[in-house]
């Protein structure tokens, strides 16, 4: 487990992330919504979805407007 990445994504919980992830076929995916967890996110389905730090490609925080 990557602890740089753990320690980022536990002071993110809460925030909205984006986070682009390698596919195993080739290419890639973005999942979008609020971290739960240093290793989970809560889409704008309500849907909990769980990434590995080894897919990650590219990530940021999503300010939200005001």
């Amino acid at each position: 487990m990557n602890q740089g990445l753990e320690a980022t994504f536990s002071a993110l919980i809460g925030k909205r992330v984006t986070i682009r992830l390698h596919e195993p076929e080739g290419g890639f995916r973005d999942i979008v919504g609020h971290l739960e967890s240093p290793i989970t996110l809560r889409n704008r389905h309500g849907k909990l979805i769980q990434f590995s730090y080894d897919e990650i490609a590219l990530w940021k925080e999503v300010v939200e407007k005001k």
